[in-house]
């Protein structure tokens, strides 16, 4: 098999640093492994399958020099909009965690086992977007129920760990709790967030849009849809808690309207497809929660039950750990789905 010249962007980061550790755990076909930051990260030491890499700054003639075959990209949005051309022009197939190419209808945006034809569509920029960790993790559950009974609507409200917002966000609510043991909470610093995080929910991710939705929650509608190859209708509501890692989700599924949920049709359908997993025994106290879900590459699925006033619609719990699931594990995932089709090309 062809072995590739992979290149990092973001090495150093919460979603690079997990890169390295799903590459190795899929046994990726690397070459020769390039770990990209900023000046300031330059020179640090990267350990990968028992070799110690130098990380390199991040430069316009980097991914030329370097011979770079594959550019997995996350280190934000307004470096992948400079650098990404670099590396395409240099040859590579970008693929980019961040927002920055995903609405662009010219780049696929995939989750491989849900649409994995789109990927086909790289040679139109060398880009393939990876999808907003939230989105990704939603339509793992979504996709086998369209197949199942077609669906006209989705309403979600998200519970998504600290995490999401990096390193930084990990760190202030570890501080803040430490605060608070110290009786000194009021005095705890806000900087990743703009209200306490410690012990509070906040009902606001990203920036607030003239539409009163969210930044985030758009990004879950216009993606849904992107993805899906559907016109869905999709209302989110993304809320932050106090959770170290992994994003919950509760899901309601209107389908078309002469459907008559059977729950046990939906839980099968669930169970067969890819990467999904079902824990939904409510009077044994078994359903998804984020510890279950961290540091695994499942998306897991209860609390599933028929509504109560509509048999076309379907409430169930989504969870899965946002860091492997909805960003490093989905681009290493989309990664290797892409060399299998360079090697049969």
């Amino acid at each position: 098999m062809r072995k590739f010249n992979v290149a990092v962007v973001g090495a150093t980061g919460a979603v690079g640093e997990e890169l390295f550790r799903v590459l190795k755990e899929y046994d990726f076909p690397i070459n020769n492994l390039v770990p990209l930051a900023s000046a300031r990260s330059a020179g640090d030491k990267i350990e990968y399958a028992g070799k110690e890499y130098t990380v390199l700054e991040l430069t316009d003639t980097v991914f030329e020099e370097q011979e770079v075959d594959i550019a997995f990209f996350s280190a934000g949005g307004s470096v992948s909009e400079k650098f990404a051309k670099f590396a395409v022009d240099a040859g590579a197939v970008v693929i980019d965690n961040t927002s920055h190419f995903r609405m662009d209808p010219n780049v696929p945006l995939v989750v491989p086992e849900v649409n994995p034809e789109d990927i086909a569509k790289w040679r139109e920029t060398g880009i393939i977007a990876n999808p907003n960790c939230s989105t990704i993790q939603m339509v793992m559950s979504l996709k086998p129920l369209d197949e199942l009974y077609g669906i006209k609507r989705v309403d979600v409200s998200t519970y998504q760990a600290v995490s999401g917002a990096g390193k930084t966000g990990m760190e202030e609510l570890v501080k803040q709790m430490q605060d608070f043991f110290a009786f000194k909470l009021n005095e705890s610093q806000k900087e990743a967030f703009a209200h306490q995080i410690a012990l509070n929910v906040i009902p606001q991710i990203d920036v607030a849009q003239p539409n009163g939705f969210t930044k985030e929650e758009m990004k879950m509608i216009n993606e849904t849809q992107k993805i899906m190859h559907k016109e869905i209708a999709v209302a989110a509501t993304c809320v932050r808690v106090p959770v170290l890692r992994s994003h919950s989700e509760s899901i309601t599924v209107t389908f078309e309207n002469d459907v008559d949920v059977d729950v046990n049709e939906v839980r099968e359908s669930l169970e067969r497809f890819e990467n999904v997993e079902v824990i939904d025994d409510l009077e044994n106290n078994a359903y998804p929660m984020p510890i279950i879900s961290t540091d695994t590459d499942t998306t897991y699925v209860g609390r599933i039950r028929k509504d109560v006033y509509s048999p076309n619609v379907v409430h169930y719990f989504n969870v899965a750990d946002q860091v492997r699931v909805g960003a490093a594990t989905n681009a290493v995932r989309i990664g290797l789905k892409w060399v299998e089709m360079e090697n049969e090309a």
